[in-house]
């Protein structure tokens, strides 16, 4: 017996208002189905009306356009991803809530790896246009700042924000490189040492390199005081 998609289940009851899934959230399922299934460029309000079994123009009435559907995909993508980020081990010690926020997100990448190309490999709308994705990105952005915020709690405040802000930017791109090599499986065309080897040597260097900034720059600030 075939199996029923989501969006063909959700097709099923997109025409009524007091359906499990209404058309607007039908139309979300339908084109993450399209997009796992043959990409973000194959995205169109047309290509999901056909999948709902509606007519061409009903997918019109809550998605303007094919932006506007794309970015309230991306909006509940990055919701459910600062979520898998906040559902991370936590830890006493700032240093090892860092490491345990890296394997929430390395995780979420190997588990989810449509919606993280989605996220951070295909070209978003326009954040200006679409403020609800925009921010919803911003939280799980936020998830880092405020671990780093723990790990720079002894720097003095003129200093710490410039920290946290360049520090995650910085841990960000390193993770996110790591995550892409892992997600396409090139650490063995590369001849790189196996993942588990690559995440403890990423995160050590990364620890390394934050080992001794903040207390240097602690010490500026007494000496200018």
């Amino acid at each position: 017996m075939p199996k029923t998609t989501r969006s063909e289940a959700a097709s099923q009851t997109a025409g009524n208002e007091s359906d499990a899934i209404p058309l607007k959230q039908a139309c979300v399922i339908a084109a993450r189905e399209v997009i796992a299934a043959e990409g973000c460029a194959a995205l169109s309000l047309r290509d999901v009306a056909r999948r709902l079994g509606v007519s061409h123009q009903a997918p019109y009435r809550h998605y303007p356009t094919r932006d506007d559907l794309l970015a309230e995909v991306l909006r509940q993508c990055f919701a459910e991803f600062a979520q898998a980020l906040a559902a991370r081990t936590p830890h006493e010690n700032a240093q090892d809530e860092l490491g345990s926020l890296g394997d929430a997100y390395l995780g979420y990448a190997a588990a989810h790896p449509v919606e993280y190309a989605l996220m951070f490999t295909d070209p978003w709308p326009q954040a200006a246009h679409h403020p609800a994705m925009a921010q919803a990105a911003k939280v799980a952005f936020d998830e880092l700042r405020s671990v780093l915020t723990r790990v720079y709690a002894q720097v003095p405040p003129p200093w710490q924000m410039a920290w946290v802000e360049r520090d995650a930017l910085c841990i960000w791109a390193a993770i996110h490189g790591l995550a892409s090599i892992s997600r396409l499986d090139a650490t063995a065309a590369l001849g790189l040492a196996p993942a588990a080897l690559l995440r403890a040597h990423v995160f050590g260097m990364i620890e390394r390199s934050m080992a001794s900034e903040p207390a240097l720059n602690s010490k500026t600030s007494e000496k200018t005081n």
